[in-house]
């Protein structure tokens, strides 16, 4: 791994978990963790659910937007995070990769999207104790 670490989160739509994965990993991680997020088949706008989720505990997602997974991300990246979209990936030697089975907040509303904002953020924090450990004290 490089001197800061990175990370790239992957759903399908890059509208929810993804988006909420790398939130949850630049607030937590303080600036010592590099974060990027894309999508297999991007969205049009972040999950509002999502974004509702990630305001209830003082994260701002608003601004953001899908961006298409590319090779370069993935290459440029120390840690592929998959989230559901299965073999659409690019695989190079090397890369650590995960894949986090998270419930699809797609369509659901915000009661329904607060475990997963909350099971995200548990799983961001034991990444960062593996990549990042003094980002996390």
């Amino acid at each position: 791994m490089s001197e800061k670490p990175s990370v790239l989160f992957v759903c399908v739509h890059n509208a929810g978990r993804s988006q909420m994965a790398a939130a949850w990993l630049a607030h937590l991680a303080g600036g010592r963790v590099e974060v990027r997020s894309a999508g297999s088949d991007p969205g049009d706008a972040v999950n509002p659910a999502a974004v509702e989720a990630m305001a209830e505990v003082g994260i701002d997602i608003s601004a953001e937007q899908p961006k298409v997974l590319t090779v370069d991300a993935v290459r440029e990246s120390d840690v592929c995070v998959t989230m559901g979209c299965g073999d659409t990936c690019p695989v190079f030697p090397g890369k650590r990769y995960l894949d986090w089975k998270l419930e699809d907040p797609a369509g659901q509303g915000v009661a329904a999207v607060r475990p997963i904002r909350d099971e995200i953020k548990a799983m961001v924090e034991g990444l960062i104790e593996e990549i990042a450990p003094e980002a996390s004290r």
